[in-house]
């Protein structure tokens, strides 16, 4: 069953509508309604793209790594969103903290109020 902080799999499109590749995303919330949608964004080992003060850069020394899933250092990537279906997640890998999921929510609600 999905739940809020795990860490899943999905197909991410790119921007260009091209599709994506295969790759970890993290779940923020369930939407409200009568369907199993859920908002997610991206996780990247790219990390010279973290956006400073936005994105959540994970290090093999966070207490949360291993759980997480992650094999390599990653961030996630805040604005990178996506709303999906349970169905067309891949399965989980792992989960991240509370704190680091609380941390992710607000700072992409500071974004979108443009604080």
């Amino acid at each position: 069953m999905i739940h809020e902080g795990q860490v899943v799999l999905f197909r991410f499109p790119q921007t260009d509508q091209a599709p994506g590749k295969l790759r970890p995303a993290i779940v923020l919330r369930r939407l409200p309604g009568p369907y199993e949608d859920w908002l997610i964004c991206m996780a990247s080992s790219q990390l010279s793209h973290a956006v400073p003060g936005l994105d959540e850069v994970m290090s093999k020394a966070d207490l949360d790594f291993a759980s997480s899933g992650f094999k390599t250092p990653s961030v996630i990537r805040v604005c990178r969103l996506a709303v999906a279906d349970r169905q067309i997640l891949v399965g989980a890998i792992g989960e991240i903290a509370r704190e680091r999921l609380a941390r992710i929510r607000a700072n992409l609600s500071a974004w979108i109020a443009g604080l």
